[in-house]
């Protein structure tokens, strides 16, 4: 199932067109070349929602036990921006750790800190895991 939504700006804080940007990857026109632009995909697919297939797929197979595209199509969270801390790529391993900031229900800001885990397959990349920071951040 694929997002309906129209985006001029791609949400993933690129600053680039999402039709030059996740578009084309969340659209399967294109592979992701680095974990970073995985990363970002993923970020805008669990903006949109609608994008649960992608999701899936682009999550690797020994670690997506229990999980479902429609389940991953629904948009529960209020996204609002994404910050790229760190990364970094060793051969067919990765790392992205970012910032993601987003709106409670209730209009309250929280943040999602997260160091992602990647492997890359025959040449696709793949979500692994992430480890969740509880430190503090500034809202």
């Amino acid at each position: 199932m694929k997002s309906t939504i129209k985006l001029t700006v791609c949400c993933c804080d690129s600053g680039k067109a999402f039709n030059r940007c996740c578009g084309p990857v969340l659209n399967l026109s294109a592979l992701p070349k680095t974990a970073k632009q995985l990363m970002r995909s993923r970020y805008t697919a669990h903006s949109c929602g609608g994008y649960g297939d992608y999701l899936l797929a682009t999550w690797h197979p020994n670690y997506r036990t229990g999980l479902d595209a429609a389940a991953l199509s629904m948009k529960t969270t209020n996204w609002q921006s994404l910050s790229i801390v760190d990364s970094g790529q060793e051969h067919d391993s990765a790392f992205v750790e970012f910032i993601a900031r987003y709106l409670e229900s209730t209009g309250e800001a929280g943040v999602h800190h997260e160091r992602s885990r990647f492997q890359r397959i025959d040449g696709r990349w793949y979500y692994v895991d992430g480890t969740v920071s509880n430190k503090d951040h500034n809202n």
